[in-house]
Order: C-alpha cells, then structure tokens, then sequence
C-alpha cells in the first residue's frame, strides 16, 4: 500500500541540529512543506555524498518554505559524533533526525528489518502532514537534490493550482495541463 496520501504516523525523537540535541514530533511536519530524507547509516559511503547534496540545496529548499529532516536508525549523539568529525557532514545545517528505536523507518515502511537500517528513502510532506511524493532507491543508488527540489515546486504548483497537473519534466514556469476530456488521446 503507498503512503502517498497518508499522513504521517505519530511519532517522538531526538535529533542533532546546529550543535544543540532537539526533539521532534510528527506535529513540525504540519504548517510547512518537509522533506523526510532515510538513509542507511552513518559514517559509510554514499550517505554522506547525498546528506551533502541535500545540504548544498538547502537554501533553496528554505526558500520555497521547505524544512529538511535527515533520518537514520542510529542515534542523536552518533549524528553529532558524524558532524563533529567529517568535514563533510559538518556543513549540515538541517535537522537529523536519530531513530535507534525504528519507530519512524516503519511508519514510513523503509525499514530493513534484517539489518535494523533505513532505505534510501525521500518524502516530501505538505504543509497538512500529508505525504505527497515518496522516492526509494536500494542501498547502492545515491540520490540527487536537484531532482527533489523540482518535485517540491511541482507539488507546490498542483497545491496552489488544483485544477492543474505538471506534466513529465516540468519546471517551474513551463507550461502545465489541464485536464479534460478534450486532452484525452490528444498528448
């Protein structure tokens, strides 16, 4: 069953973020659009590329009102372990999210029970704590930024343009479909 949707399921964690431990609920979804960003685990191999990818796009996303939330099934303190020692991972100034508990890898149906691990997973999340678009990739295929950051504009436009869709590559300011049935066998 697809959780595109849905709303996201109730939870409480701890998270790292800018050098202090917060704690985050399913309520800071809600009155924002989020990003919900799984990965398997710290200090490996593509995760950092992607969490930097994701950092180097992070202005962007605030300014079209988006809030990022890294999330991997080790802890708080071993995000802010990470941090301290990569200079990669340094850079981060979004939210991780610590799920040793895999509460929150389950609601959102990536966790690899086996292994106790996420999938490479990416929710956007609208402003109602609706999901809108799910992405998972298997553990070996990193993802890229720039591609969510046009599914975010897209879902933006179809919130605030309801009776419109963006059709396949669609980018911000292009033109869009209405649909009807004078569109139907026409595309």
């Amino acid at each position: 069953m697809s959780l595109v949707g849905t709303v996201v399921k109730e939870f409480k964690a701890n998270a790292y973020h800018n050098g202090e431990f917060i704690q985050v609920t399913d309520e800071d979804f809600k009155g924002k659009w989020s990003v919900v960003c799984f990965y398997p685990a710290d200090f490996t191999f593509v995760c950092p590329t992607e969490l930097e990818d994701l950092q180097n796009h992070y202005d962007e996303l605030k300014k079209l009102g988006v809030e990022v939330y890294s999330v991997s099934t080790d802890t708080h303190f071993t995000h802010k372990a990470w941090h301290d020692s990569s200079d990669t991972i340094g850079k981060i100034e979004y939210i991780m999210i610590g799920d040793p508990s895999h509460v929150i890898s389950r609601n959102f149906d990536v966790l690899i029970e086996e292994d106790g691990q996420a999938d490479r997973g990416t929710f956007i999340i609208d402003p109602d704590g609706v999901i809108q678009s799910v992405e998972i990739n298997a553990g070996n295929i990193g993802r890229d930024a720039s591609v969510l950051v046009n599914k975010i504009k897209a879902a933006q436009y179809v919130r605030n343009n309801p009776n419109e869709v963006c059709p396949a590559k669609w980018k911000e300011g292009a033109s869009t479909l209405k649909p009807s049935l004078d569109l139907v066998g026409k595309i």
